[in-house]
């Protein structure tokens, strides 16, 4: 079992974000691309209510599912279990779910940039950073240790209160609640 710690950050000026990671000699591990993300659950949203995620994500890359559980319920950090496995034909795999009872419940779109870098002093340093431009603006996302994402994220700037546990379909909701729009997908366009 694979367990994901990470938080997410907002980002108000995503270049100077981007500048203090090359200050902290982070690695690129992938360029900017563009990512699309299918999320399943039951018509009955089964899935959801228990807190998990069903989802492929689309890259220029290749194609990835994921499951993730429930977080746990308190704390700083998101931490849940989470498996994932390429997709070899994602429209395929789509489609398979969908003759088993699943439908896509919600979409979402972003360009995403990643980082890898150490975080020295830590146990466990190395931490994976997604630098993510989303409809709803810009967030980074940090996954590693607690004590190497809380080392690195005060290393840039952040105190522990602006860690965001949140799902981008919870910033989502909220952005909706706050201007009025009715909720569908967070897609570009």
């Amino acid at each position: 079992m694979t367990i994901e710690t990470e938080i997410k950050l907002q980002l108000h000026d995503p270049e100077r974000f981007r500048r203090a990671l090359e200050g902290a000699d982070a690695g690129l591990l992938a360029a900017r691309h563009f990512e699309d993300n299918y999320v399943f659950d039951f018509p009955d949203g089964r899935l959801r209510s228990r807190g998990c995620l069903l989802r492929i994500r689309v890259t220029p890359s290749g194609s990835v599912l994921t499951y993730k559980g429930p977080a746990q319920a308190d704390g700083p950090f998101k931490v849940r279990e989470e498996l994932e496995t390429p997709v070899v034909n994602a429209a395929e795999m789509m489609h398979i779910l969908g003759q088993v009872g699943f439908v896509v419940w919600f979409r979402y779109q972003k360009f995403r940039e990643e980082y890898t870098l150490l975080v020295n002093q830590c146990p466990q340093p190395e931490v994976h950073v997604a630098l993510d431009e989303t409809p709803l603006g810009f967030y980074a996302e940090l996954e590693g240790a607690p004590q190497s994402i809380r080392a690195l994220a005060g290393r840039l700037g952040f105190k522990e209160d602006e860690f965001i546990r949140d799902s981008y379909y919870s910033l989502y909701i909220r952005s909706c609640q706050r201007t009025g729009v009715n909720p569908g997908h967070m897609v570009f366009g």
